[in-house]
């Protein structure tokens, strides 16, 4: 069941929104990934497309999520939370605030995409996939 104080995970990829930052961005994981900026990206999505074992888990997921560019995040929270905060990050929104879930430093230090969802298992504390 889930924690009824868990109102959502919310993602924030250290990309703005665009169809010319999509495609640099694309061209940027081909190219040069090593210098890629955001890892949340690159675990969650290939240079294209979202990664297969990451969408199944997002779509059995219990636990509401919310995806977010670094743009959108600040227009969208910056009169509640500021911009006290780092990207990539994942957050959890418990009542009315924000809290750290997953580091920026945890995400660089990922590369695929069952870390993450190992981590996220793990700190919900309870199975977040349908049996």
């Amino acid at each position: 069941m889930k924690d009824p104080a868990i109102q959502k995970l919310i993602f924030v990829y250290n990309a703005n929104t665009g169809f010319a930052n999509s495609l640099l961005d694309a061209v940027h994981k081909i190219l040069s990934p090593a210098t890629y900026e955001c890892p949340l990206c690159e675990i969650t999505f290939g240079a294209f497309t979202e990664k297969r074992i990451w969408k199944k888990f997002r779509q059995k997921s219990t636990v509401p999520m919310e995806f977010l560019h670094k743009n959108e995040f600040k227009k969208q929270y910056a009169s509640k939370f500021g911009y006290k905060f780092t990207f990539p990050i994942v957050l959890i929104e418990i009542g009315n605030g924000l809290e750290v879930f997953i580091k920026t430093e945890e995400l660089n230090a990922m590369n695929r995409p069952e870390s993450l969802i190992e981590m996220i298992l793990d700190r919900i504390g309870f199975t977040a996939l349908d049996s």
